[in-house]
């Protein structure tokens, strides 16, 4: 199928190129506009006026009607690039592009290890602010290393697999959903009074859609870890993954993330402070270091290209196998 050779082109180009900061300065990115929505439908729909049940409802009926939207644009657009014969063939690859992230993701998390690096502990907690909701300075330094591969593991599945998976089931449509709703948890899937009942739907929604997502990163990291760091790290990924995944508060971020907990061998989840409130989870990979390092950063960044690299070989796979 011609979408999945438009896969594997995307996802080469957001590798080579990622998120420009001289575009997105200039124009707004397309998850800032999916944000827009979801706050205008939350400010008419989420009053504190209505009842438990109406905000309940008044939830499903907005993120419904959002991924309706979504995938109707996407439609659209789909058919809009096939219309334009190459040319609108090179505007899919980009807007699918777009919405991956493994260069700004990678970028983001090795800000740390540089912010680390050259201004101490202060430099790291500023940059591991700008990737995480946990409260910066409640960390040290092992636990702002941590806090880094830990955002890195779980956006490698919502970030970057999920994203390809479903342009690969449902092409834009299936795509812009995926963003839509993804980006409607991170603002209203809290379980706080605000947001526990409107957001409710959109939270279980969004772990339902992230389930395929989260395991094949686990088993991707898995095997990056075998190729990158040896095979005992590959086995020890992967038995951590099946044994301690269970133990993340997330039905699927504990999946990428004891992945790599087993991968470097180092300790990750446990308690943490996110405003002001300490939220108590075991240790993934207890047995594991319980130090996190400034290597163990770059570590982890080089076992994530690597799971995205074995993700496009596996997109390149399919694409030529769908071609026969």
């Amino acid at each position: 199928m011609i979408h999945l050779v438009l896969l594997f082109v995307a996802v080469i180009l957001d590798r080579l190129v990622g998120d420009p900061p001289w575009l997105w300065q200039r124009l707004p990115h397309p998850v800032v506009i999916f944000g827009k929505g979801i706050d205008l439908f939350e400010r008419r729909l989420n009053r504190p006026s209505f009842t438990a049940m109406g905000r309940r409802v008044n939830g499903v009926a907005a993120i419904v009607a959002l991924l309706a939207l979504a995938a109707l644009v996407g439609g659209g657009l789909s058919r809009l690039a096939d219309a334009l014969g190459y040319f609108g063939l090179a505007c899919e690859i980009v807007v699918v592009a777009v919405f991956l992230a493994q260069k700004s993701l990678a970028d983001h998390v090795l800000a740390v290890a540089e912010g680390l690096q050259k201004d101490g502990l202060t430099g790291g907690r500023r940059a591991v602010a700008m990737i995480v909701g946990r409260d910066p300075n409640t960390l040290d330094s092992s636990g702002v290393c941590r806090a880094a591969i830990e955002s890195l593991s779980e956006n490698f599945a919502d970030g970057v697999v999920a994203p390809v998976f479903w342009y690969a089931v449902a092409g834009l449509p299936g795509l812009l959903a995926y963003k839509m709703l993804n980006t409607a948890d991170s603002m209203v899937g809290h379980k706080n009074e605000r947001y526990r009942d409107y957001g409710w739907a959109s939270a279980r929604l969004d772990d339902l859609a992230n389930w395929p997502a989260a395991r094949l990163s686990a088993g991707l990291i898995a095997l990056a870890a075998s190729l990158r760091l040896g095979a005992a790290a590959g086995r020890r990924a992967l038995s951590t993954a099946l044994r301690d995944s269970g133990l993340h508060r997330s039905p699927n971020s504990g999946w990428p993330e004891s992945a790599m907990a087993g991968a470097l061998d180092l300790q990750l989840a446990g308690p943490r402070v996110y405003g002001g409130v300490r939220v108590s989870e075991p240790m993934m990979h207890a047995s594991g270091r319980d130090q996190a390092k400034l290597n163990d950063i770059h570590a982890g960044v080089g076992v994530f290209y690597s799971a995205c690299s074995l993700m496009a070989a596996l997109v390149g796979i399919l694409a030529l196998v769908s071609s026969i």
